[in-house]
């Protein structure tokens, strides 16, 4: 019994006492009687009420203890299965460092008998390397008691031998990886030039620039001459150029190295005659106005080039220069002309060979900018070019392009390639350019004389208006494998000394012949 049930009773007890002393000491008789009666049932009513709750606490307390055992069993089976768990973990773990400490065991005792066994090999070897040498330096000298030379005179004759050998093996190969290499670079430079010429086809003869002028009539020349001759010399003065009055019917004709004066002489002489006021005061301000308007075309002429080929950020002066390219020939061809046609074959090509397009065009626009000023400044026009280029900020491998297209500088670019090849294709092709008879006859004469030069050469003949050289030699002096060591020095020497548009092919022909009767 716990104490809250004690503590109950006593009160249960202590209510009746005090219930019942109180019906005594108020009722007497049967008053007193009953109130002990109903003291009884109170206390008897307490005691059963006591008990009941003592029998509730009891099951209360048994069932807390009851479920506190429970927990604590579990937690103790938890706890043993965590052990277990862990003492297996263990065991495994054990079990695992003594298979791995037996794996290492038995690769160490692997490893120590390899090494034996290497180090058995290696004696061996050097035994036998040993017996080898000897044998070798044995051998050597009753080599040389029975040939009569030391090594060093055998070793000789060997090299020369085998050097001898080398370089006919060299040249049969040489000519095998040139002949496989010509034939597929011909084949893709075929194919790249073929669709180049495809999608550009420009006009087959471009303009020239005029140098005479046309008069309404011969009496004309009188007026331009002026009194003592003073309005010809005004003419001359102010632009800088020889006018020559000849006997050639209603024309005169401007002279100049300068292809700018002469085009401003040309539009002063023009305005003069269709005005009819000639006098020095007049030709100055004409001469001035006509300057102004040629300067102003070559700006439109650059700026136009520039906007046509698709090329942007070329200084100013470098755009003047490409302007000024309009009023240049070269063997006929408008310069200015040639220039957009060498751009727009870079471009193309290089579009086939996945190069930078702009920098082909750019490098094609700009290759013949020396021929602007080249009657101003010695030298060749692609280096006078190349400096002018360099100078207004252009990049290095458009500078290397414009310096290398004639071979003044060797191309070591794959755009400097480009742009010698479309300059060639713009510039050789029929009817671009005009030349002399004399000139041309000239150049086929050098090409045979350069290709009889030659030791063991037969005949020489130029063909296909100098762009092939067919040169026969003797197979008794020239082997084959001379023969294309022939045509590569046949080749260079051309370059050396002669300067010609596009390229020249040489062909080395020699031919065996075997003669036999049947009798």
């Amino acid at each position: 019994m716990n104490t809250e049930m004690i503590i109950y009773l006593i009160a249960g007890l202590v209510v009746g006492g005090v219930i019942g002393a109180v019906l005594r000491s108020k009722s007497s008789g049967s008053k007193l009687a009953n109130a002990e009666r109903e003291a009884a049932q109170i206390v008897e009513s307490s005691k059963k009420e006591a008990e009941t709750i003592r029998k509730e606490a009891e099951i209360q307390s048994k069932d807390v203890v009851f479920k506190a055992k429970a927990a604590w069993e579990d937690e103790i089976r938890e706890s043993r299965k965590e052990l277990q768990s862990q003492e297996k973990r263990l065991v495994q773990k054990e079990e695992n460092l003594d298979r791995k400490v037996s794996q290492v065991e038995t690769r160490d005792h692997d490893l120590t008998r390899r090494e034996q066994s290497l180090l058995d090999r290696d004696r061996n070897l050097q035994q036998r390397t040993d017996e080898v040498e000897a044998l070798i330096a044995e051998q050597r000298v009753k080599l040389e008691k029975v040939s009569g030379l030391s090594s060093e005179e055998a070793k000789q004759q060997l090299i020369i031998a085998m050097e001898s050998e080398a370089r006919h093996d060299a040249a049969r190969l040489i000519k095998q990886i040139e002949d496989e290499a010509k034939e597929n670079a011909d084949k893709k430079a075929k194919k790249i030039l073929s669709l180049t010429i495809q999608r550009y086809a420009g006009d087959y003869v471009a303009e020239k620039t005029i140098n005479s002028v046309a008069l309404p009539s011969d009496e004309m020349k009188g007026r331009i001459i002026g009194r003592e001759g003073r309005n010809i010399r005004a003419i001359e003065a102010a632009t800088g150029i020889d006018l020559i009055i000849d006997d050639t019917p209603e024309a005169v004709i401007i002279s100049s190295f300068n292809p700018v004066r002469r085009e401003v002489a040309r539009l002063s002489l023009e305005r003069l005659i269709t005005d009819g006021r000639i006098h020095p005061s007049r030709i100055e301000e004409v001469v001035k106005k006509a300057e102004q308007e040629v300067e102003g075309t070559i700006r439109e002429a650059g700026e136009q080039a520039t906007f046509d080929v698709g090329v942007h950020g070329i200084h100013p002066e470098i755009v003047k220069l490409v302007g000024r390219l309009r009023y240049r020939t070269s063997y006929g061809q408008n310069v200015l002309q040639h220039s957009l046609e060498v751009a727009f074959l870079c471009g193309i090509m290089a579009a086939e060979l996945g190069l930078d397009i702009k920098q082909a065009k750019r490098a094609g626009l700009l290759h013949d900018i020396g021929k602007a000023v080249d009657h101003e400044i010695e030298g060749s026009h692609a280096v006078i070019g190349g400096d002018l280029a360099r100078k207004h900020g252009e990049s290095p491998e458009i500078v290397h392009a414009i310096a290398a297209h004639h071979e003044d500088e060797k191309p070591d670019t794959i755009l400097a390639v480009l742009v010698q090849a479309a300059d060639a294709l713009s510039g050789a092709r029929p009817g671009a350019r005009r030349e002399m008879l004399e000139t041309y006859v000239k150049r086929l004469d050098d090409l045979e004389r350069i290709g009889t030069s030659f030791n063991g050469v037969t005949s020489c003949y130029a063909i296909q208006a100098g762009r092939e050289i067919r040169v026969m030699v003797s197979s008794e002096v020239v082997s084959d494998d001379q023969s294309h060591v022939m045509a590569k020095d046949i080749a260079r020497k051309i370059e050396d000394e002669m300067t010609y548009p596009g390229q020249i092919r040489v062909n080395v022909i020699r031919e065996t012949r075997a003669t036999d009767y049947a009798k």
